[in-house]
């Protein structure tokens, strides 16, 4: 699009998250008018941390970004997965290192989305901005929200999560899907972390039915810490107790049993996984799905944080190169919607067909049916 129409494009992003930040950071530097409304109070991200892929670490390089994410974060080499017992499976140098001369970031997810938002300009994030409807007039967009603004867009990008207004409006009516297993996540000091925390590096531990997930954040002197584990219950957010998760753990390292049973229970982040199935179309003519809100996905690959950045880009270089809006969609959901299909389906096979049986015999949950 020209350089003036960009300037004159008014663009409404429903939610701040990753996807909306970075998609707010993304268009505003193309010249367009950009909002965000978010409907929370206040921006505050729970859980733990994540890896930002080099590809990821490019696109902050290219929106001057880079210094602000490199700050609250540490570079990794590699990753490594282990038996329960720590007995070496794989060690591999993260993907595309060679490929965009940046390495993976650690970082905790409320020092990422507070970086990401602090680089918008001030006044651009509307909180307390809950979406009721969306109304699709074709070229434009109606939103109404619960506090009664009403907002018309050029452009709306629903960055509004695993249970989308958006999405379940405009474009598929389907809810979120239980994969089968919970999350128990925490931060605790690397003091506290019996001697594991020796570098930047991921690693993962594998046990029959239990992952756990061992993240340094040693800019923080913290360590991310996070159980998955299968299980039946589709609470979305069930009740734990600290022998419940010692039970995950049984056969591990005694040290990652010894951590588990120090966790403060309080700090513990406990929630059923879910993801989304793949959704047939991401846009119409004057709305666009990004992030989560279009392709949810489970975290065995570590990839919906990373997904949802390189959505931002991807629709920022589509509506730079198109003639309009309407193309640049059509290019941005051909650019992006192969990739995300393929992590979807791979992130489902987190685990063995006998796993599986073992919690729920001949009861599957359809994000655990064999993926053809």
């Amino acid at each position: 699009m020209q350089t003036s129409d960009l300037k004159n494009l008014n663009v409404a992003i429903v939610g701040a998250g990753y996807a909306g930040a970075a998609a707010a950071k993304a268009l505003s530097l193309l010249g367009a008018d950009v909002n965000v409304y978010e409907q929370a109070n206040q921006i505050r991200e729970v859980g733990a941390g994540i890896g930002l892929r080099p590809s990821t670490m490019d696109r902050f390089r290219q929106w001057g970004v880079f210094d602000a994410i490199a700050k609250v974060s540490s570079p990794s080499d590699y990753f490594e997965i282990l038996t329960a017992t720590g007995d070496p499976i794989m060690k591999e140098a993260w993907p595309e290192i060679d490929t965009f001369g940046a390495k993976t970031h650690l970082i905790h997810r409320g020092d990422f989305i507070d970086a990401l938002v602090g680089v918008l300009p001030e006044g651009m994030v509307r909180l307390g901005h809950k979406l009721e409807t969306i109304e699709d007039q074709g070229d434009r967009s109606v939103l109404t929200f619960v506090n009664g603004t009403t907002v018309e867009a050029d452009l709306v990008v629903g960055a509004d999560g695993i249970k989308s207004v958006v999405r379940q409006q405009l474009f598929s009516d389907k809810g979120p899907v239980f994969s089968g297993e919970h999350a128990y996540r925490v931060v605790i000091s690397a003091d506290d972390a019996y001697g594991m925390c020796v570098d930047d590096n991921l690693r993962m531990y594998i046990g029959r039915g239990t992952k756990v997930y061992f993240l340094p954040l040693r800019h923080r002197n913290q360590v991310s810490f996070d159980i998955t584990a299968l299980c039946p219950d589709s609470t979305w957010a069930p009740q734990v107790t600290r022998d419940d998760l010692l039970a995950t753990v049984k056969g591990f390292d005694e040290r990652i049993a010894n951590i588990t049973r120090d966790l403060d229970m309080d700090a513990v982040n406990v929630r059923a996984v879910y993801d989304i199935d793949p959704v047939d179309t991401w846009h119409s003519d004057s709305v666009v799905l990004v992030g989560d809100a279009a392709h949810s996905m489970l975290h065995h690959q570590g990839q919906g944080a990373n997904s949802a950045i390189l959505d931002a880009g991807a629709l920022a270089d589509a509506l730079a190169q198109a003639d309009s809006v309407k193309e640049a969609l059509v290019r941005y959901q051909a650019t992006r919607k192969p990739v995300t299909d393929e992590l979807q389906r791979i992130s489902r096979q987190g685990w063995s067909e006998d796993e599986v049986d073992d919690v729920f015999p001949g009861q599957r949950p359809a994000s655990q049916q064999p993926q053809a």
